[in-house]
């Protein structure tokens, strides 16, 4: 209860609560806008926050985080376009009930949905990622390594038919990892003869460049650019949902929410499989109706679950230092640039900051329902006319002066150019990015408490199974990464035997 307090009182201020405001504005914004999402807003945003009050900082990147998704329907179902990956599935029954005069109806239904998965997983925030912090202090090393074991063969095994590209993107990310001083032997490690390579590769800029330089380049990669909308139907007001409608939808966002969490919680796993998992389960659960056609359910299911992975995939960040996924990721970079560690001993360490990023995640939430509305019914139709090709330009400008602005040095220019190229690359490939910045991040972790663990074990091996939490740990990689793939082998065996 005191870090509650603490964390409230710092978020009463008016500056930091009036960051968020403003925050979730531009998630809608951001998520309203195809090409640009929550990860490239905050990667360009981080540097501006350098000389900001830490709350307020913090504070307006947990509204982006938090409206971004919500605000990703508002294309797809306008338009059907999208404006966020985790929008697909949305547009699959928004855009038909657009098309049958129902479009006001639709977006209503989204902002709700959006809401009560928003709210979910604020609350599963605040109940247990202190719990897991705590909970976290009590081991050691050990532990410590087989957990991102943990993260990183969850990952591997929810990979969907790409799992040797999912691979090649893991080690590389863990190549990047040994980039820089050797914690063991003091002795430099791929630095090429570059002094600046010493301390490893800056998390800033590469996520600057994995991010912000990559969208640029893929809207570039045509003279079209992204495609430029003109005109959109006229919609009814948005609005809070009928009675009735809130009490057919209830199983829908409850089951689907939970889903939202659960992906959420997992590192590396993401709001898309969260989407589809959900969109299917209603699909599953309500055979009589026809989705695809303009089913209200079609559009609750998949706008709960997304929301639902936002603030749950800082359940993991918070509590372990491990993100749930590329946008909370971006958090750690937030929390460097401002002199604070994500792991257990941030609850410990720094209560008032842990506890104003947990509530701002519920105020956000409360915030972007009304802001929504007024959102939808007043800025959406000019937002979605603005031309991409000049967005792009200027986010391009905002990556390379933020990737500078760090230490005044253009070597971090140079550091987001490459990783933006290098993004690109792995786009045109299809070689996923998730494993990679995980990879990148956990490397390190692994590392150090391989190193600790071998000592303390006096460099026997036996130490990961004769401590019980290591045990469970192992077994738990094992599930993660070997029941996927044996499911897959028995369907392609499957496959086989019916041609």
């Amino acid at each position: 209860m005191e870090g509650i307090l603490l964390g409230a009182q710092a978020l009463c201020n008016p500056m930091v609560l009036g960051a968020l405001v403003f925050g979730v504005f531009v998630g809608l914004t951001v998520g309203a806008i195809p090409g640009i999402n929550d990860s490239i807003a905050i990667a360009v945003l981080i540097p501006v926050t350098f000389g900001m009050n830490p709350f307020v900082a913090l504070a307006l990147l947990v509204g982006i985080y938090v409206a971004s998704a919500c605000g990703g329907s508002i294309p797809a179902i306008l338009v059907e376009i999208p404006g966020t990956v985790s929008a697909m599935m949305t547009s699959n029954d928004g855009y038909p009930m657009t098309k049958k005069g129902q479009g006001g109806l639709a977006l209503s239904l989204a902002m709700n949905s959006s809401f009560f998965g928003g709210i979910s997983s604020a609350l599963v925030l605040l109940f247990f990622a202190p719990i897991l912090a705590q909970q976290a202090l009590r081991v050691g090393p050990p532990e410590y390594f087989m957990l991102a074991v943990l993260g990183l063969s969850t990952v591997i095994g929810m990979a969907s038919d790409n799992i040797s590209k999912n691979l090649i993107s893991m080690a590389f990310g863990l190549w990047l990892s040994t980039i820089g001083m050797s914690p063991q032997a003091g002795t430099e490690r791929f630095t090429f003869g570059s002094y600046m390579l010493l301390d490893g590769i800056p998390l800033i800029p590469r996520m600057i460049g994995l991010f912000g330089v990559t969208s640029v380049l893929k809207i570039a990669e045509s003279l079209k650019g992204v495609q430029n909308i003109e005109e959109m139907p006229r919609v009814d007001k948005v609005k809070l949902l009928e009675k009735s409608m809130v009490k057919r939808l209830l199983p829908t966002w409850l089951k689907s929410s939970l889903i939202g969490n659960i992906i959420g919680i997992i590192p590396g796993a993401g709001m898309s499989m969260a989407v589809f998992i959900a969109y299917n389960e209603a699909k599953r659960a309500n055979k009589n109706l026809k989705f695809g056609e303009g089913e209200p359910i079609g559009v609750a299911a998949p706008e709960a679950a997304n929301n639902a992975v936002v603030a749950s995939s800082m359940v993991p960040l918070l509590s372990l230092g491990i993100p749930g996924n590329n946008t909370a990721a971006l958090f750690i970079g937030a929390l460097m640039i401002q002199g604070v560690r994500t792991g257990p001993m941030l609850f410990k360490e720094n209560p008032t900051m842990s506890y104003l990023i947990i509530l701002a995640f519920i105020v956000g939430n409360l915030i972007m329902l009304p802001m929504s509305f007024v959102y939808c019914n007043i800025f959406a139709r000019p937002v979605l006319r603005l031309k991409q090709e000049i967005l792009s330009g200027v986010v391009l400008v905002l990556c390379l002066t933020g990737a500078f602005a760090i230490s005044n040095n253009l070597f971090q220019v140079g550091i987001a150019v490459v990783f933006g190229v290098i993004g690109y690359l792995f786009h045109k490939f299809k070689i996923p990015q998730s494993p990679l910045i995980l990879a990148s991040i956990l490397g390190s972790m692994m590392e150090s408490n391989w190193i600790q663990s071998m000592v303390f074990g006096n460099g026997n091996l036996m130490i990961f199974i004769t401590r019980p939490i290591s045990l469970f740990l192992i077994f738990a990689s094992l599930f993660c990464f070997g029941v996927p793939l044996l499911r897959k082998f028995k369907e392609r065996k499957e496959t086989k035997a019916t041609v």
